[in-house]
């Protein structure tokens, strides 16, 4: 090889590349690598098949979460009072007893006494007060009495006008003659209370009454009558022979108050079981089961 071919392979850069580096010497950079920079520092983020972060995070501890205490973890049992060997259940212990009972409708009895005596002394003392002005339906009154005394003077035991209830004559009936009253007030001429619009039971804690809410179709003229009855054996006779209105009216009341009516032609339960025990809405009445 000449001397001029070995001069110009010194200069080429594969004669560079392979000469031997001083110490200390840096070497370039490979064309593509990025170059490093004073101050700036490169983290290394997780390549192909690599976690997040890199390795170095993978493999960084993670904090411990606490544990929960095996107190909390565990159910806790509820807690039930056990009654003792032998206890009544509490269904038999709500039952109350005879003497509970015999004092529970002693007080009723008194009770009923003291408002019946408080009602009465409420119309003593409104008697003392100055006399009201009389009803316009006061000759209405005055002339039904009038008719009926005709037929016995006592079958009218009290009559009065009902001023709340819209000024409507009331009269109270005894319970013997009310059948032949009845016919009387639906055939008279001049009454003609041909239609019954209601029937109604009351309890006046002394005594018991029925309601029955009469109209004639024809004056338009309407009257109340009411039939007093004992407590212990409640008894009225039926008008469902006079007003066929009565016959499920007086069922009704015969259920819920216990009233007898004789001479209905099938006086049984409307709306109760037969052998329920009681009348519901009499205000004695005690039901054997306090749940129901």
């Amino acid at each position: 090889m000449s001397e001029e071919q070995k001069r110009d392979q010194s200069g080429s850069p594969e004669a560079d590349m392979q000469k031997p580096k001083a110490e200390g010497e840096a070497s370039a950079p490979m064309s593509g690598e990025p170059a490093a920079v004073d101050g700036a520092e490169v983290t290394k983020t997780g390549g192909a098949g690599e976690p997040p972060g890199g390795y170095a995070s993978a493999d960084a501890p993670k904090p411990k979460e606490p544990k929960a205490s095996a107190a909390a973890s565990e159910p806790v049992e509820p807690q039930t009072a056990k009654g003792e060997p032998g206890d009544a259940p509490a269904a038999e212990k709500a039952v109350p007893s005879d003497a509970e009972k015999e004092a529970k409708a002693k007080a009723a009895a008194e009770a009923r006494a003291a408002r019946a005596n408080a009602r009465a002394a409420k119309k003593e003392e409104a008697g003392t007060e100055a006399p009201k002005e009389p009803s316009p339906n006061q000759p209405q009154l005055d002339r039904i009495v009038a008719i009926l005394k005709g037929f016995g003077e006592d079958l009218v035991q009290e009559a009065y006008i009902n001023e709340k209830g819209g000024h409507i004559p009331y009269l109270i009936i005894k319970g013997d003659e009310w059948p032949a009253v009845a016919e009387q007030l639906k055939t008279h001429p001049e009454l003609k209370l041909n239609y019954l619009r209601n029937v109604s039971g009351i309890d006046m804690e002394t005594h018991l009454e029925v309601a029955y809410h009469l109209i004639s179709l024809e004056t338009k003229r309407e009257y109340c009558v009411k039939i007093k009855t004992d407590r212990e054996a409640p008894s009225i006779p039926s008008v469902t022979s006079v007003w066929p209105t009565a016959n499920w009216n007086e069922r009704e009341i015969y259920d819920l108050f216990g009233i007898d009516f004789p001479g209905h032609p099938d006086l049984r339960r409307i709306m109760m079981a037969d052998d329920w025990v009681g009348h519901p809405l009499r205000k004695d009445y005690e039901p054997l089961d306090p749940e129901v």
